[in-house]
């Protein structure tokens, strides 16, 4: 099992295969772990063939094995460094990223913070702000991360996580959260998008992505309805992937 380190953050990772290098953002939201990957499907045992495939366990995600101090003023950013690090200890300079659910906000902050270093993205089931539900995330979270984070670090308060939350979520409550349509239009990065339609996914906002963003692509929809749909999405990331991978020495 092992660990990346800096300063006060210790995250948790594993890889698998070989290959051009595939970061791997498991959904879950603020709970985001490698254990999320079992569904829809599992991008580490089903690339592992293709790429050198890299997940880790989100920061302070509740059965999670990585922790580090919550960065109110920059919630976002402070995820984005854990992968940003996690890349540069493994040596790693230009990488591909597959991204479920969270991941889809977070692969829009990857491509803002490091734009040179992001060679494709595959935003899988991305979440998004939906007006119908615009508390949904403050709310998932209120109740699901932040007491078993303050049971498991008492130096954290809930009303810590009440400012966290409003940061991250309540006072970003358009779009995907981290960038504007502008940038998206300015995107040059391919984009592949595999939309969903529940009140954490909502369709209309990956398709707004999809719309936008000059170099993107989408998979067909709905593509988790069954085996066959699922498989038909894993081999369309796969070929999208395989397009865009650098020559690795």
């Amino acid at each position: 099992m092992p660990f990346y380190e800096r300063g006060p953050v210790r995250i948790h990772y594993e890889e698998v295969g070989s290959g051009f290098p595939l970061l791997i953002i498991p959904g879950g939201g603020l709970n985001s772990t490698l254990a999320s990957l079992a569904s829809p499907f599992n991008p580490m045992e089903r690339y592992k063939d293709d790429f050198r495939c890299i997940g880790a366990d989100l920061r302070n995600a509740a059965t999670g094995q990585s922790s580090g101090p919550l960065e109110i003023d920059r919630p976002w950013d402070a995820y984005s460094d854990d992968h940003l690090g996690l890349m540069d200890h493994l040596g790693i300079r230009e990488f591909m990223v597959m991204g479920f659910c969270i991941g889809g906000p977070m692969i829009h902050n990857l491509l803002r913070l490091a734009p040179e270093r992001v060679v494709a993205a595959a935003m899988m089931q991305p979440s998004g702000f939906r007006p119908e539900s615009p508390d949904i995330f403050y709310q998932n979270n209120i109740k699901g991360w932040g007491p078993p984070l303050c049971e498991k670090r008492p130096e954290v308060t809930m009303a810590m996580v009440h400012d966290f939350l409003t940061s991250m979520y309540t006072d970003r409550a358009d779009f995907v959260f981290t960038v504007t349509r502008d940038f998206v239009r300015s995107l040059q990065t391919p984009l592949l998008i595999a939309p969903d339609n529940v009140p954490a996914h909502p369709y209309e906002v990956a398709m707004e992505v999809a719309g936008l963003a000059p170099n993107a692509e989408v998979t067909i929809y709905p593509w988790k309805d069954s085996p066959s749909h699922i498989d038909e999405a894993v081999e369309h990331a796969r070929r999208f992937l395989k397009a865009h991978e650098r020559i690795t020495a």
